[in-house]
């Protein structure tokens, strides 16, 4: 097992496949995985909007996780680097829709950043939720039947 420590951040608000899929594929790059879930004041800080899932449950969530080793709660953007040299991350690991904004880190760690999963986020369950008759699109899995029709 590779002995490196693994880091990452993000709100994880109406958890879903895609945190479970970057929070797999981040464990895969090391043997711990170390989240820092953001506060609900940095989220309002950075989205004028509160989470939905207060701080407590996300940290809860998160923490369920199997592939989650350690949980803290990020307070804020500025420490990044602290919370990085605090929990000895050997790898920064963020979505590509953040690619670039980490490298200033690179004299800390290796920054890493691992693709999205395709039509899942947050704010796309958000919006279905306010429509009645709206649905989040199948995702394609090859090893699950029905695919070609839609059913599951």
């Amino acid at each position: 097992m590779n002995p490196k420590r693994i880091i990452t951040f993000g709100t994880f608000d109406l958890f879903h496949i895609g945190h479970v899929e970057i929070l797999r594929r981040a464990k895969e790059l090391g043997s711990v995985l170390i989240v820092g879930v953001s506060s609900d004041a940095l989220n309002f800080s950075k989205k004028k909007i509160y989470p939905v899932y207060p701080l407590a449950d996300r940290l809860d969530i998160v923490r369920s996780v199997r592939y989650v080793d350690e949980v803290f709660v990020e307070e804020s953007l500025e420490l990044k680097r602290e919370y990085l040299l605090s929990h000895r991350a050997d790898v920064l690991v963020m979505g590509n829709d953040w690619a670039g904004r980490f490298d200033e880190f690179k004299d800390v760690c290796e920054v890493v950043y691992l693709s999205r999963t395709p039509f899942v986020s947050s704010s796309e369950i958000k919006i279905v939720c306010q429509k009645p008759d709206a649905r989040l699109p199948e995702r394609f899995d090859p090893y699950v039947g029905g695919n070609e029709t839609g059913n599951r």
